[in-house]
């Protein structure tokens, strides 16, 4: 898969795959905008049928994202991320804690709240390792 050539790929700032072979982690977190200030969006677990699927997926998010941002005069950009895998049978803490690591990584630049396959619980429990969740 070519992911510079993807056509929603466009305008995106940054795509950060992030994988932890212990836990089973395998995500992607996409910033499309941060002019406003740090990427918002939903962090999304699903059991995508590709790699490809799941990257079209966070991209095509992320920029909507910095639309919903900029239309509620937040002063956030956007930003979206999916960890690739069902929730119901590959969510455990410890691939909520890497996941969780893996923003810490990013210093601010993305915050994640809960969206499908993730839970306000899912984020309480993220707040444990990084400052970088909300919901």
């Amino acid at each position: 898969m070519a992911v510079f050539s993807l056509s929603d790929f466009a305008d995106h700032e940054q795509v950060v795959f992030c994988s932890d072979d212990k836990s089973g982690l395998k995500a992607i977190i996409a910033v499309h905008n941060s002019n406003l200030g740090p990427a918002l969006g939903g962090c999304r677990m699903w059991p995508y049928a590709s790699e490809e699927e799941a990257v079209r997926d966070v991209l095509r998010l992320s920029r909507g994202m910095t639309y919903k941002s900029a239309m509620a005069n937040l002063k956030l950009g956007g930003g979206k991320s999916v960890i690739i895998g069902n929730p119901r049978t590959q969510k455990t803490p410890e691939l909520l804690a890497a996941f969780a690591r893996a923003l810490e990584n990013l210093n601010g630049r993305y915050i994640a709240a809960e969206d499908s396959g993730t839970s306000v619980a899912d984020m309480k429990y993220m707040a444990q390792f990084t400052a970088h969740v909300a919901g």
